[in-house]
């Protein structure tokens, strides 16, 4: 029986060890990108386009990211992403959870079919919606300002919907009712019971939020006009026409010091991210 036992454990980390070692290589494919601009925001503008690459730049040149974020406005356009990205966030994550509590926690006649046709807009592609939005912006005077890029999250989306209504579900529902019992409202159940235990999926959801919006480029193209309201993604743009194209080591520069935020933000914050998805995935 020693024999059969010890050769099931020896296949299993067999399968473990193929299984990681697949993965290191996903990882590493998929890192090629992100060194190449780090590499490239530190090279001359000449060794920047050299073929074949020189992945590790002699002489280093470090210098690069103070003229890429000196030689147009960025800490403006970083100022305006953040505002942005704070009421978007906290727009996204208020509405979104109102509402997926009430399709989880309340009942209410129509409720699944609410739900499902929240569910189904899912299918609707932004381009279809976009000269729409566009003109009642343009009629509500907003265009040219940050309002049509902010507002719109405060009326909740359906994939954030589906996220939180599927957390909430997993919830025990004798939490709410002892909360009943004790004399606390709906509202009170929800601000003190609910949302206290939902702060994974709350961090997932801000999270996507904010990658979103921080890398939002249609949007701000679509509606801000003047350079002094630009966010990031159209300062990119905007900094490689006055670079002419060419000077990809600046350009590079900028790029890292745009994704630098997202990827600190997602180092500090990956174990809620994790735990959120997993409960999501599997509660329901």
């Amino acid at each position: 029986m020693a024999k059969p036992t010890r050769s099931l454990k020896a296949q299993n980390l067999f399968a473990v060890g193929t299984i990681h070692f697949v993965l290191v290589i996903l990882s590493i494919i998929f890192l090629i990108p992100l060194l190449w601009m780090i590499s490239t925001s530190l090279k001359t503008a000449d060794k920047a386009v050299q073929i074949p690459p020189e992945w590790i730049p002699n002489p280093l040149e470090k210098g690069n990211y103070w003229e890429a974020l000196t030689s147009a406005p960025f800490f403006v356009y970083a100022r305006n992403t953040l505002i942005v990205c704070l009421l978007t966030v906290t727009g996204t994550v208020f509405s979104n959870a109102v509402v997926a509590y009430s399709f989880a926690r309340l009942k209410w006649p129509g409720r699944e079919t609410a739900f499902k046709i929240t569910i189904a807009t899912m299918m609707v592609p932004f381009p279809v919606l976009m000269v729409p939005l566009f003109e009642m912006f343009a009629n509500f005077g907003w265009v040219g300002t940050f309002r049509p890029l902010w507002i719109p999250a405060w009326f909740a989306g359906a994939f954030n919907i589906f996220l939180m209504r599927q957390f909430f579900r997993g919830i025990p529902f004798e939490l709410s009712e002892a909360a009943k019992i004790d004399g606390c409202s709906e509202w009170g159940i929800f601000v003190r019971v609910i949302l206290p235990l939902a702060k994974p999926v709350l961090a997932v959801v801000a999270l996507f939020s904010f990658m979103a919006t921080w890398n939002d480029f249609l949007g701000p193209l679509l509606y801000l006009g003047s350079q002094d309201m630009f966010t990031l993604a159209i300062g990119l743009r905007d900094y490689h026409g006055q670079a002419g194209g060419t000077k990809w080591n600046l350009m590079m520069a900028a790029s890292t010091a745009v994704v630098a935020p997202v990827i600190v933000l997602f180092f500090f914050t990956q174990r809620l991210f994790i735990q959120g998805i997993a409960a999501t995935g599997l509660k329901g």
